[in-house]
């Protein structure tokens, strides 16, 4: 007997029931909280009305023709005999969309013939509860179904589903039997890639769900190829046991349970060059099986809505783009056309099929990753609040297995992405185009962001030079500025940072609390401008709209703020415009440490491997970004020997602020010193742009014989490609970029392309008001003295690893570092610097 396919309620519904436009207009939506706190009031209501006879959250499974279809229904009135499915919504019931409501009933039908079968009922009331979120009104929609009907109308979806769920069997089977098989695309492993393939094969397959990997590898091992690999073979651990001897005599992987194995792969990426590589990398392994003449890899290139639109003057609905008009009608079309083209679903054969049928490209690439093998996506697919793959992954129970190319880039992005600032020049544009009930509820978040404003601005002293700001050192201390001595407390109270100078310490405040009247009035906000665009919606690039996004942000956040965020303000610099008028600032909630945010994606992946050139120390990626406490560390050795790269430290130079003027002469007779012994292609990175043009200056003026060109603020990608060609194979030159910039990572420049680096910085970050905030909020969450390291220390030293890692390569590569500061001796700086690297002692 062949075994059960599975499917959840919503997952057939969604595929079976949905019909129409396609149609995105916004409608003011409930936030997940308050879905949850909707549910929960109608069912406590039901319950104090009937007692024991409501019954909640009812776990309901069928069968058809080998189809087990299961979920679990929001209540079921035994006194009425009536199911619900409860449903919350924000502004009028007319603006539930058409294609939403018949996906409402079939989830409601469905479980009603689940909820007959299981009990033997000849009728039930099948009910849609809508729930409104402001008025806490319910609008109850009944239809008295028969057994009968209710089981038709199940064996009609389920008959729909089933031949397309079958088609994915059968290629999932051939799939596996096909990854079972596969043998390693490439000759032989590189240095170091086997011992990666192996700790990523393990993680994948362990029997522990949410299993973490945390891999530092270098550049030159194949780690790309080397992460694809074993966690495709992982994939194949469905087939059947008795391969398992001639899998591993293969791969060298040994196989594993079934249970075990990630059904579908997400690899992520920062940047476009991982995206690239990521691609070829399965571009070689979709060769490799079609020379075994195996069944296809289905990968998809996901895009972003920018990138792939093909009416951007349109907005997102039936009315206005022709490709939403009837979407769901021509999607199975669509979707059938994708799954029989043995091609990868990049951009333009996505493009090429959706156009065929004229539908959305963008929105035809979300269905697809529904049946994509690997989806190639931007970290924020998975990791945001509103991630696409997560949710996917959480409604469909999918066993995903998660790759995170360049890994150290996800705490700063992850950050970013759990970060919401409030412009107040946004709410100034708001109030200027708003009326009514919207007008009166941004006056009162005015009046509440005032007496922030005046608080801030009542501490205010005399104005001190600007350039204070950019202090890196505190006299007292070589290498960090003090940590801040305050503690973090319970209270609302403002805090300000005594290792800053005083007044632009005083144009910013940290809170440990946001003040209840404000989040009271962003409230007030919302639900006002909610109510208006549900009777009357905003257009795209309204001034009420854009603030409107803002302050949902805010308020989602704002639900889940703890000692991992801030709450601050910052006033902005005085303009000639409203110079002697009230000041305006920009609050924000500011996350610090993105650990709870990430934790729950990591458990719903059934593996998770990180991997990067610079993921040291462990801890500090593993305390920030929410990795388990027994998340697995593997340091690749590198394939390099310590006679490719010379290492040297410039002991005479400091790089401090207070020495930078002073430091600009001994950097240019340096460079120009290695560059006249060995001429050829150098990197010159440093702090900051206007350290930059300093020591360009120096240069130009004491050697202008030396080939020199500098990276510009705001370059633009024909820039970039310029400046890189540049360095050109058997080429001469200098060329000066800033650390941590375009050029620091990223870039691959090997053989003469590239020869040496001077690194003229330590990479700390900035001592400002928000990063001293931040470093006190990492020693109340991590413990007192790791705040100064996780702020400054540990991001500035992964900035200098990062750049000094364009110089090798290859294993044929040679080439020069030279750190050009005093404070390279210090040992805790060098226990940060690769293992293999050996610094000359001069």
């Amino acid at each position: 007997m062949s075994a059960l396919l599975s499917v959840a309620v919503r997952a057939l519904c969604e595929f079976t029931a949905r019909a129409g436009d396609l149609d995105l207009r916004f409608t003011p939506a409930p936030s997940a909280l308050e879905g949850v706190e909707g549910h929960a009031v109608v069912q406590k209501r039901r319950e104090k009305r009937l007692g024991a006879g409501y019954e909640a959250e009812l776990a309901l499974s069928g069968t058809f023709e080998g189809l087990q279809v299961r979920g679990r229904a929001d209540g079921f009135d035994a006194v009425q005999q009536q199911l619900e499915e409860i449903k919350t919504f924000r502004g009028p019931l007319e603006g539930v969309r058409p294609h939403h409501r018949a996906l409402h009933w079939a989830q409601a039908k469905v479980y009603g013939h689940l909820l007959c079968q299981a009990r033997g009922l000849e009728r039930v009331k099948v009910a849609l509860v809508y729930f409104q979120i402001g008025s806490q009104q319910e609008t109850v929609l009944v239809e008295d179904c028969s057994a009968a009907e209710l089981q038709q109308f199940f064996e009609a979806q389920c008959r729909r589903y089933l031949d397309w769920a079958r088609s994915e069997a059968v290629h999932r089977q051939q799939r596996n039997n096909a990854l079972a098989a596969l043998q390693f695309p490439m000759p032989v492993f590189r240095t170091g890639q086997r011992q990666l393939a192996v700790a990523v094969y393990r993680t994948a397959v362990s029997p522990a769900s949410g299993s973490c990997l945390m891999a530092e590898a270098p550049t030159g091992i194949g780690k790309t190829l080397g992460t694809l690999f074993p966690m495709l073979k992982a994939m194949a651990a469905e087939v059947q046991a008795g391969t398992a001897q001639d899998h591993e005599k293969v791969s060298g992987l040994r196989m594993a349970d079934k249970a075990c194995s990630p059904e579908k792969l997400f690899f992520l990426t920062a940047k476009g060059t991982g995206h690239g590589l990521a691609l070829h990398a399965l571009g070689q392994i979709r060769t490799a099986l079609e020379q075994q003449l195996a069944a296809d890899l289905r990968v998809l290139d996901m895009q972003s809505r920018d990138k792939t639109c093909e009416h951007p003057d349109k907005a997102c609905h039936g009315e206005s783009c022709p490709l939403a008009r009837g979407f769901f009608d021509r999607l199975p079309a669509a979707r059938r056309e994708a799954v029989e083209s043995a091609q990868v679903w990049d951009a333009s054969r996505v493009r090429a099929i959706a156009l065929q049928y004229d539908i959305c490209p963008y929105y035809l690439s979300q269905e697809l990753a529904r049946w994509a093998d690997v989806v190639v996506a931007d970290y924020h697919y998975y990791y945001d609040g509103a991630a696409m793959l997560y949710a996917l992954t959480q409604q469909q129970g999918w066993r995903v297995g998660v790759l995170v190319d360049e890994a150290h880039n996800l705490l700063e992005r992850a950050r970013s992405m759990y970060t919401a600032p409030l412009s107040q020049w946004d709410l100034m544009a708001a109030r200027q185009s708003a009326t009514g009930a919207v007008r009166k509820a941004l006056d009162a978040l005015q009046r509440q962001w005032s007496v922030l404003n005046k608080a801030l601005t009542g501490m205010r002293g005399e104005p001190q030079d600007s350039d204070d700001i950019e202090v890196l050192d505190d006299g007292n201390l070589p290498l960090f500025a003090e940590p801040a001595k305050e503690s973090r407390s319970a209270s609302a109270t403002p805090r300000t940072t005594p290792s800053t100078p005083r007044t632009p310490a005083q144009s910013y405040q940290s809170h440990v609390a946001i003040p209840a009247a404000l989040l009271a009035a962003v409230q007030r906000a919302v639900g006002a401008i909610a109510d208006v665009q549900a009777d009357q919606p905003l257009p795209p690039g309204d001034a009420v709209l854009t603030f409107y996004w803002e302050l949902l942000h805010f308020q989602a956040l704002a639900e889940q703020f703890g000692p991992h965020a801030l709450f601050d303000i910052e006033l902005a610099a005085p303009s000639r415009a409203n110079r002697g008028r009230m000041p305006v600032s920009t609050l924000c909630i500011r996350n610090v440490i993105p650990a709870p945010h990430l934790q729950a994606r990591h458990a719903a992946a059934r593996a998770t491997v990180l991997f990067s050139g610079t993921l040291s120390p462990p801890a500090f990626y593993r305390d920030l970004l929410g990795l388990p406490q027994d998340t697995a560390w593997l340091e690749v050795d590198a394939p390099f020997a310590a006679r490719q790269l010379q290492v040297r430290i410039a002991r005479n130079i400091s790089t401090r602020w207070r020495d930078r003027e002073a430091s600009l002469a001994p950097i240019a007779d340096l460079v120009a010193a290695q560059f006249a012994r060995q001429p050829g292609n150098y990197l010159c990175f440093v702090s900051s742009f206007d350290y930059l043009q300093r020591v360009a200056a120096a240069m130009q003026r004491l050697h202008p014989q030396l080939p020199l060109w500098q990276q510009e603020r705001g370059m633009d990608e024909a820039g970039r490609a310029e400046f890189l060609q540049r360095f050109a194979e058997g080429g001469q030159g200098v060329g000066l970029a800033v650390l941590g910039g375009a050029f620091s990572e990223g870039v691959d420049l090997p053989g003469t392309r590239l020869i040496g680096a001077f690194i003229a910085t330590l990479g700390l970050p900035q001592v400002n008001p928000v990063n001293e905030a931040m470093q006190e909020a990492m020693n109340v969450a991590m413990g007192a003295g790791l705040g100064h390291d996780y702020t400054y220390l540990y991001p500035g030293l992964r900035k200098v690893v990062q750049a000094a890692g364009r110089v090798i390569r290859t294993e044929d590569d040679q080439g020069v570092v030279v750190l050009m500061d005093d404070r390279f001796q210090r040992p805790d700086v060098q226990a940060l610097l690769p293992r293999w690297w050996q610094i000359e002692q001069r």
